[in-house]
This record gives structure tokens, C-alpha cells and sequence, in this order.
């Protein structure tokens, strides 16, 4: 476990400056509470770069990101950047990122929380005690594959490429997840159409004998998509390439009611690299009305993965599923006109306040 953690941000557009803040101070929270030494860099990425430097990527941010030991990212994009070349949009910044980090697999967890189950669109006695971790591949297929681009003004091509490789070091990731959550991988591809998919079948067949004790089985992407809203709690870990997983994992978020809710880690490379599933959301930036538990759990994960602290992480997973119990909804929470709204800075003051109250709970218990 590492008491020291220097820690790179990138608020980004849009919501991300804001439900960013609200991560930062969890985990100002968390190292005050434990005597930590986190150090905060922040820097320009996406939009807030172009406007700043020209770039959606400076080069002094990515050495700053190389430099450090976790990556917080809150969102990019926004609209007045459509026109802009695809090399030099908001989200080539983050590609980029992903790439020079080394980045390959992206976790993204989602879970059911028995306070909240009201805002899925889904009933509650289908979402009721689903727990999803889909693992998706980050650094191939559609959006890496070359050749890319327009070839003439009415045609334009991408490449879906995978590599044994690249398929094995994904699935190895996923199988040892599995073996800390319930041991059942789901592999999901479209082999009965795509060369890429046959490969990433064969492939995952093969890992998986390494880990007997893990339960396998291969699903197709549409099977998989309509499991997720007819059946979710038959998934455990989601094993999926880029495009596929992308697409899944924000359809996942029906199972906690809002995207908001969502959180990612993106790790096995340099530098980890740790962002909310959810846009910039630029319609609502600047109102105070942003769900931040996605990027507080977020956090949790930087905590987990980066920091090697298990408790802490587990501490703010705890403490946001406090604040639902108490009734705390941001506005992409409430389904009863008669809940008000809480801010996203309340949100955030609400969560490091139950952090407090966990702690203190544990720190009488072993006083005991």
C-alpha cells in the first residue's frame, strides 16, 4: 500500500470540472483521515486544452500524467468543437492519453443499489442485486485499427484488428477478476460474423484454461444486450473489445438507474488512468446539478488499483451507498417530485461526511 500518491487531474470539460472537484475532495478527505501524503497536479485535456493551447493533448500534460502515479479524469467534448478536424476534437486527446499511457484494460463496475433501484427503468425485482464488472479492451480494435479514415467524400472505412496478443493480456485481467468477485466470466464477441471475433473466442477459450476454478461461457453482443436489461444478475465479469464493451458498459447503467452513477479504471500500462463513464454533459454544465458519484467512485477505484488501498476504497464505496440510504438524490435521481434535489457540491460534502462517520465507527469498534 502506498501512503504516497501523486495524482494528476484532468477536469476536462463541461460536468468534469465539477464532479471532479467533488472526487478531489474525497480523497483530500481520505488522506486527512489516514495521515496520506496525496499530491494534486492539475492540468488542461480535450476542449479546455484546445481553448488553452491548441491541442486537445499538450505535451506538458502528458508528461505531467507520465509522471505521476494515477490519472483522474473528469469528461471531454463539447459542441463547439463538431467541426473541428477528428486529430484535433476533445476525444482525440483522450485516445491519445489511453494510448501513451499504455492503458489496455478498462474496468467498469455497475452495480444495483436497493436505495435508488426506483430510478432504473427496469423493475426493481429485475436489477435487485445485480453486480456487473465489464472488462473491456481498450487499446485495438475499431477505434485503433488501421487502416482509417475517408477515402473520397461520400466513403469513409475503419479497421477491426486484433492481435492473439492483445487478446490474451485482456482476458488474463478479466479471469483475475473474476477470482475476486463470484467466478463466472462472460466472453462476449460476434463470431458467427467477424474473422476478429473468432480469433478473440479462440483465444479466451485458451486463457481460461489456466483458471479452472473460473466458469467461462461466450455470448453473442446482441444476446448479451438484451440479457443486460432482461436478466442482468446472470452476469458477473463482462469479458468484451473496445467498441463492443464501450456500448455495453453505458447500456449497464440501467442496472443503478443513471450514467451518472458509472465509474472506470483503466490500468495495465505506465500509468493508470481513472475516469467516470459519463460525457461532459455540457446542456447542464455550470448548474450545480451533476451526479459526482460516479467520479467519487471513481476515485475509489484510483484508491483500489492505484494505490493498493483496499479499505479506503471500500470506505467510499461504503459511504456513497450511506448517502442513498439517507435519501441524498442529485437531480438525475429524483423520480418523486416531492425529493429535492441536492447540489453536486452537496452530494460531494455528504459522501465525506459518511466517510467520517465510517471511520469513526471503525476506530470505536477496535477500541473495544
Amino acid at each position: 500500500m502506498r501512503t504516497k500518491l501523486s495524482i494528476t487531474v484532468l477536469p476536462g470539460d463541461g460536468i468534469g470540472v465539477e464532479v471532479t472537484r467533488e472526487a478531489v475532495r474525497v480523497l483530500r478527505a481520505i488522506a486527512e483521515m489516514h495521515g496520506y501524503d496525496f499530491q494534486f497536479r492539475s492540468e488542461p485535456i480535450g476542449g479546455a486544452a484546445i481553448r488553452e493551447t491548441g491541442f486537445p493533448l499538450p505535451p506538458s500534460t502528458l508528461t505531467a500524467c507520465l509522471g505521476s502515479e494515477a490519472v483522474l479524469l473528469g469528461a471531454v467534448g463539447g459542441p463547439e468543437f463538431d467541426s473541428l478536424p477528428p486529430d484535433r476534437k476533445p476525444e482525440s486527446g483522450l485516445l491519445a492519453l489511453r494510448r501513451e499511457l499504455g492503458a489496455f484494460a478498462n474496468l467498469r463496475p455497475s452495480a444495483s443499489y436497493r436505495a435508488i433501484e426506483d430510478c432504473s427503468p427496469l423493475r426493481a425485482t429485475v436489477v435487485r442485486g445485480a453486480d456487473i464488472l465489464v472488462v473491456r479492451e481498450l487499446l485495438g480494435g475499431l477505434y485503433f485499427g488501421e487502416p482509417r479514415g475517408f477515402t473520397s467524400d461520400t466513403a469513409a472505412l475503419n479497421t477491426m484488428r486484433y492481435s492473439s496478443e492483445e487478446i490474451e493480456r485482456i482476458a488474463r485481467i478479466a479471469f483475475q477478476q473474476a477470482r475476486t468477485r463470484r467466478r463466472k466470466v462472460t466472453s462476449v464477441d460476434k463470431a458467427n460474423v467477424l474473422e476478429t471475433s473468432q480469433l478473440w473466442r479462440k483465444v479466451v477459450t485458451r486463457v481460461g484454461r489456466e483458471f479452472p476454478e473460473i466458469a467461462l461461457d461466450h455470448m453473442y453482443v446482441d444476446a448479451c444486450a438484451m440479457h443486460l436489461v432482461t436478466n442482468p444478475s446472470r452476469f458477473d465479469v463482462i469479458l468484451t473489445e473496445n467498441l463492443f464493451g464501450d456500448i455495453l458498459s453505458d447500456e449497464s447503467a440501467v442496472i443503478s438507474g443513471s450514467l451518472g452513477m458509472l465509474a472506470s479504471a483503466s490500468i495495465g500500462g505506465k500509468v493508470g488512468l481513472f475516469e467516470p463513464v459519463h460525457g461532459s454533459a455540457p446542456d447542464i454544465a455550470g448548474r450545480g446539478i451533476a451526479n459526482p458519484l460516479g467520479a467519487i467512485a471513481t476515485a475509489a477505484l484510483l484508491l483500489r488499483y492505484a494505490g493498493g488501498m483496499e479499505q479506503e476504497a471500500r470506505d467510499v464505496e461504503s459511504a456513497i451507498a450511506e448517502v442513498l440510504d439517507r435519501g441524498y438524490r442529485t437531480a438525475d435521481l429524483v423520480r418523486d417530485q416531492r425529493t429535492q434535489p441536492v447540489t453536486t457540491e452537496q452530494m460531494g460534502a455528504a459522501v465525506v461526511e459518511a466517510l467520517s462517520g465510517i471511520a469513526d465507527r471503525r476506530h470505536a469498534y477496535h477500541a473495544v
